[in-house]
């Protein structure tokens, strides 16, 4: 009573004098109330010194709730459900019914804290029924039935009890099918007690639903934390595409009455669209965002004009702008509920403020989340197109090496008019059907993907057709660490790039890091550079250099390939096959200075190695496995088993360049191997390549190129020959050639002082020896010179753009 007397005084204080902390005691008991978190304390006088750090504003320090304090709260929360998931699943009650089951309990628990219900009218509910737990089932059905029982239907049963009765109408379809009767004994009675416990007012749907979704996963929910969208990531796409924007035009009409009336009616008109809902993350926190800026809307019109006791008519957003497409029955109900637990923590937030109750009861307005596959629906048949302002999520990352029969199906139906789908990742369908549903209309869409998408062959295959559909990118975030601070976090590096027709947003914005740099315009491998595409090509783009390729291909069942062991073994039995057995090297063997060898019979004679029987077994060997592929070319080659099925191995000395490499590295540990030293197909060669040639190649030139143009295995650098046979070389004098021929060479002699350590060793960022780091810069820097680019204030992307402008004039120069 004392406290709602000091609501009372509060509400009649102006919106700039209201404290934050509100405090009321009997002498025995204090009541403390933070008015801009909405949380609440009650406590016992002779415990204040346990709680001092709760007044430490009025002091002049400021404290607030860790990230890693509200990630403990959802998981405390969704372990608790997950203990009793796993009574009802042992009692014989799993499936659907146990899914829907649960979330219906979620609703309550999450009722019974915050008014819904009587505050703690489920807890003694509960508590009512018999310690064996017999008769819970048949109580939590009767509840159930009558949360689902309109006003005018309660009326007609007279024989219903005031304990029932205290429990609000719901709607919302969340209680209408029927469920059958899941049974409890004395220790699930005690586990739901245990929830009934928790304080769930505390809980973040946006968080906690995915957490949830864990819960039925017993393999997921050992990393049960790792297992949602932090809001922090989630801010990072619906800032940009929409939010920064609207709050700059709340400050301009703020103290506009009638511009403020008009903008928001603008921002309740807004509709938003997540075809990959999941569990309804980026719905929930734009939602939220949403009602917060109407939250201040509402308080500038609060100083200008009296507001009325009834708030509602001035609530105008609502979750009926919220659409989402959701492949899994389960997470779409958990995105159905979150909305509306969002939609009454928000409502809480502005009884708060204005010290008027109002809850959006029975449930008249729901998301509208669509149980389907959102790459085979027309999206027309969710949400009008014209009616839609933004399309936002995070669809699938799946590589297209990883893609399953249904995905591959998707791929299909989606690019059906393309070749070269087969190529992309999964998430490209997303866009595709996005720029597909936003033609003529103004919509602006945002994703999160794999930075996949923006390297390599990815770029002219999925962004070229975009861009000549007439959308552009209208802001985008460089590949950063997509996780969600929590224990055993499941982290990949990821972009986010938002898109619309050409023409609707000018300004273009670019995150790179902490910098954000504003364009003109946003290339497909995320530039503030002009549209390039890097095509295949056979040959170099810079007349007179030397060809790259693959090196030789055995395709043998590894029977032509040798360990150290193995060759000895067969030298010792065979002196004669010292010969002709090789050394032979992978990615792996290069850089991590492994020795493996192999059978290398090209030339010999077979009356010299035809009586070894070791030698004619792996032959027999290598000829059974190639008559078995289905490769037709490859099954000819069985007809030939002493020989590799392609042999590239250059007679002179040549360079190696390993087609993977760890994305650690600043430099791809790339070097010469002579002839006898035969390169497998795991590995690019260059022969008959000079110093000037390795100089370039092993520069931070050539790596800002490499590592833009490349393909990745997962986080990996994949070399490709379209790397190399795009590469602008620059005009060099033969003074300029001969200077950098010395300073590669001075990066190879460093080499040599560290004989006895691998590449691995050598180009590992946290060993890389001084005497190696300072040869490499020194070649940098004249590298860099030789192109004319300036050392300082010159980032990687200013390279690759430049590099790109070069391309660009090769690519003109050979069309005249």
């Amino acid at each position: 009573a004392a406290f709602e007397q000091l609501r009372n005084y509060m509400s009649h204080l102006p919106e700039n004098e209201i404290p934050d902390l509100w405090m009321v005691c009997d002498f025995e008991t204090i009541k403390l109330s933070r008015r801009s978190t909405n949380e609440e304390y009650t406590f016992k006088t002779k415990d204040l010194r346990k709680h001092i750090k709760r007044f430490a504003n009025i002091a002049g320090y400021t404290t607030e709730r860790t990230r890693d304090d509200q990630i403990e709260v959802n998981v405390r929360a969704a372990e608790k459900m997950a203990k009793l998931h796993d009574q009802l699943k042992t009692h014989g009650y799993d499936g659907h019914e146990l899914r829907v089951y649960l979330v219906r309990l979620l609703f309550c628990l999450f009722a019974d804290d915050t008014g819904i219900f009587p505050k703690d009218s489920l807890y003694r509910y509960v508590e009512a029924s018999k310690p064996d737990g017999t008769d819970l089932s048949e109580r939590i059905s009767k509840l159930f039935e009558v949360l689902n029982m309109p006003s005018e239907v309660r009326d007609k049963r007279t024989l219903l009890s005031d304990e029932l009765k205290q429990f609000r109408y719901i709607n919302g379809k969340l209680f209408n099918d029927y469920l059958p009767s899941a049974e409890f004994d004395a220790k699930m009675r005690q586990t739901l007690i245990d929830c009934l416990n928790f304080d769930w007012n505390k809980i973040s749907p946006a968080i906690f639903g995915a957490m949830f979704q864990g819960v039925m996963d017993k393999d997921q929910r050992r990393e049960l934390g790792a297992h949602y969208t932090s809001e922090e990531n989630i801010l990072k796409l619906i800032n940009p595409l929409f939010l920064d924007g609207l709050w700059q035009e709340f400050d301009k009409v703020k103290t506009d009455p009638t511009a403020l009336d008009r903008f928001h009616e603008k921002v309740a008109r807004l509709k938003f669209l997540d075809p990959a809902a999941g569990c309804g993350n980026f719905l929930i926190i734009t939602y939220r965002e949403l009602r917060l800026l109407e939250l201040e809307i509402l308080k500038m019109k609060s100083s200008t004009t009296q507001l009325t006791l009834d708030i509602s008519p001035m609530l105008k957003v609502s979750v009926e702008q919220f659409y989402g497409i959701e492949y899994e029955s389960f997470p779409c109900q958990i995105a159905q509920v979150g909305m509306w637990l969002t939609d009454h923590q928000m409502n809480l937030r502005v009884s708060e403020q204005f010290g008027v109750y109002f809850a959006r009861l029975p449930l008249s307005q729901s998301a509208t989340i669509v149980h389907e596959n959102a790459l085979r629906i027309d999206w027309e048949s969710v949400v009008s197109k014209h009616q839609l302002s933004y399309i936002l999520g995070n669809p699938p990352f799946v590589g297209h090496q990883f893609r399953n029969a249904q995905q591959k199906e998707d791929m299909n139906f989606v690019y059906k008019d393309s070749s070269k789908s087969g190529k992309l990742d999964y998430v490209c369908c997303w866009y595709k059907k996005a720029v597909d549903f936003m033609e003529n209309t103004a919509i602006k869409a945002a994703f999160v993907s794999t930075n996949s998408i923006v390297q390599g062959e990815s770029v002219s295959v999925m962004w070229k057709p975009i861009f000549e559909q007439g959308f552009e990118i209208t802001f985008a975030r460089t590949s950063f660490l997509w996780n969600n601070e929590a224990k055993g976090k499941a982290a990949v590096y990821c972009i986010i790039v938002g898109f619309a027709k050409s023409g609707l947003i000018k300004a273009k914005r670019l995150f790179q890091d902490d910098v954000v740099i504003d364009t003109s315009n946003i290339n497909g491998y995320l530039l503030a550079a002009p549209n390039v595409f890097i095509q295949s090509r056979g040959k170099p783009l810079t007349h007179g250099m030397p060809e790259m390729s693959k090196g030789s291909q055995p395709t043998d069942g590894g029977n032509l390939i040798l360990t150290g062991e193995e060759r000895e073994l067969l030298i010792t039995e065979f002196p004669q096959s010292d010969n002709w057995i090789k050394r032979y090297i992978s990615a792996d063997d290069f850089i991590n200075n492994k020795l493996r060898y192999c059978l290398w019979l090209k030339g010999v004679m077979p009356k010299e190695y035809r009586s070894m029987k070791p030698i004619m077994n792996r032959l027999e060997m290598v000829a059974d496995t190639r008559a078995k592929s289905p490769t037709a070319s490859v099954r000819r080659d069985a007809d030939t088993p002493m020989l590799f099925t392609q042999i590239r191995q250059p007679e002179s000395q040549y360079l190696v360049v390993p087609e993977v490499s760890s994305e650690k590295r600043r430099y791809i540990p790339i070097g010469y191997m002579e002839p006898n030293v035969i390169a497998s197909n795991m590995v690019y060669i260059v022969p008959d390549s000079t110093l000037y040639i390795f100089g370039v190649m092993t520069s931070n030139v050539h790596m800002a190129w490499m590592r833009v143009v490349c393909g990745r295995l997962k986080s990996d650098y994949r070399y490709t020959p379209a790397v190399y046979n795009n590469f602008p070389w620059p005009d060099a004098t033969e003074s300029q050639v001969d200077e950098i021929g010395k300073l590669a060479k001075a990066v190879l002699d460093a080499r040599e002082e560290y004989a006895g350590n691998s590449l691995a060793d050598l180009y590992d960022p946290l060993t890389m020896p001084p005497e190696l780091r300072k040869a490499h810069q020194n070649l940098d820097r004249a590298v860099m010179k030789l192109y004319g680019f300036p050392i300082k204030d010159f980032s990687e992307a200013d390279c690759v753009a430049a590099l790109m402008q070069l391309y660009q004039k090769h690519v003109e120069s050979e069309c005249r």
